[in-house]
């Protein structure tokens, strides 16, 4: 996903009622959101579906490492050689 340029990528609501298909079609095509404006604010964002779901999975990946540096900082975390060899062992039980 590409960054909202401000000088294209703001349309007022009006404008998308009347240019919905056409400004779908142009994320889209461009791969950058759109923001839509009702009385001279931000109201909504629109972007493409898959544009949405990689922003998805980046924060929740990000929440997970910040999970698991929250756990380190708390003595929950596991050495490596011992993660290891926990993981050598389940793989050799499913042979």
């Amino acid at each position: 996903m590409q960054r909202i340029h401000f000088d294209k990528d703001i349309q007022p609501l009006s404008a998308f009622r009347a240019n919905a298909a056409s400004i779908i079609s142009k994320i889209k095509q461009d791969r950058r959101p759109v923001v839509i404006t009702q009385h001279g604010k931000g109201s909504a964002v629109l972007l493409d579906v898959s544009d949405y779901e990689e922003m998805i999975d980046t924060i929740e990946l990000l929440q997970e490492v910040n999970q698991a540096r929250q756990e380190l900082d708390q003595g929950k975390g596991v050495p490596h050689d011992k993660a290891m060899k926990s993981i050598r062992e389940r793989l050799n039980q499913l042979k």
